[in-house]
């Protein structure tokens, strides 16, 4: 009887850790460059970057997971520039001249670089801005980034985007 209880618990076991899924990335690491902190500190707002940060680093991580690109390996980025579609908070109380109604084109710049389980070092550079002015009157604080974010992720998540020069 005890036998057959152990084998039982046993194999209970061996198939929870089976059924576990492992991580297809290693680590997706996202930092702020310097030109963006400062940035930050006197005009955006630098709870609204590093919002903006965990959310790049979010939406990577969920499609490699995904797609299973790059498994093992890491990422290491670099949030250099990010421009909104509409005053932040941080700016609406700097000059009170301005409305939450303004708004203009927004987007991201994301450089960084993709390390595989082997060691080989891949440049990456993504910049996404809207072109056109006609779409932004629509549109919240971080529409474009957030956009900007989610094409990265999607891209290199299928391989699409690289160093492009």
């Amino acid at each position: 009887m005890r036998l057959l209880i152990l084998t039982s618990l046993a194999s209970l076991a061996a198939g929870a850790a089976m059924a576990a899924p492992l991580s297809t990335v290693g680590s997706v690491e996202v930092t702020i460059s310097p030109e963006l902190q400062k940035k930050a500190a006197d005009d955006l707002g630098a709870k609204d970057i590093d919002r903006l940060a965990a959310e790049l680093r979010k939406d990577v991580t969920r499609e490699l997971e995904r797609t299973g690109v790059l498994a093992g390996g890491r990422m290491e980025l670099v949030l250099t520039d990010v421009r909104p579609n509409r005053p932040t908070f941080c700016q609406l109380s700097n000059q009170p001249s301005l409305s939450y109604e303004s708004f203009g084109i927004g987007g991201a710049t994301i450089d960084g670089q993709a390390i595989s389980v082997t060691g080989e070092v891949t440049p990456i550079h993504f910049q996404w801005y809207e072109s056109d002015i006609r779409e932004a009157w629509t549109k919240s604080t971080w529409s474009d980034a957030n956009y900007a974010f989610d094409r990265f992720a999607y891209r290199y998540g299928r391989g699409e985007s690289y160093a492009a020069r």
